[in-house]
């Protein structure tokens, strides 16, 4: 085990458990912000278990659930929006710490991937990540000011 290994064992243990946990108990308000939750820490809990392994092909699967993750908590947001109007979940300081966290992760990973393709995709990765994590998180607690809903 190498401190790659042991970093993603942390971050998948303790992150995404506590995360599926508030996904699988409580309120509304706070399983929709633990989706949201747990792939912002699904994906930088990928990129390194890619580092630890060597293996590029999950820093692909990274990628695409830096895509797909935000877009599926725009999704329950949607469909949510009149049961989450009454009680707006609130969860800035979780939102910005894993915001960080995975900022974290990939400045971590790009140092130790130097100067390449790969380095620009991750960085990709983490610009993705950490704006999709946040924009979603916005949705979530009530939208945007002046945006219809539809």
């Amino acid at each position: 085990m190498n401190g790659w290994t042991a970093a993603a064992t942390v971050l998948l243990g303790c992150g995404l458990g506590t995360a599926l946990w508030g996904v699988a108990t409580g309120p509304l308000r706070r399983r929709v912000v633990a989706q949201n939750l747990s792939t912002a820490l699904a994906c930088p809990g990928l990129l390194l278990l890619s580092q630890a392994y060597g293996r590029p092909s999950y820093v692909d699967l990274g990628l695409v659930l830096a895509l797909l993750g935000p877009v599926g908590t725009l999704v329950f947001a949607r469909l949510l929006a009149d049961e989450l109007a009454e009680d707006p979940p609130s969860a800035r300081g979780v939102t910005w710490a894993v915001a960080g966290l995975g900022a974290g992760a990939v400045i971590a990973l790009c140092v130790a991937t130097g100067p390449s393709r790969a380095m620009v995709k991750l960085l990709v990765i983490g610009a993705l990540l950490i704006s999709g994590n946040l924009l979603a998180s916005r949705a979530l607690s009530g939208g945007f000011g002046g945006a219809g809903r539809g």
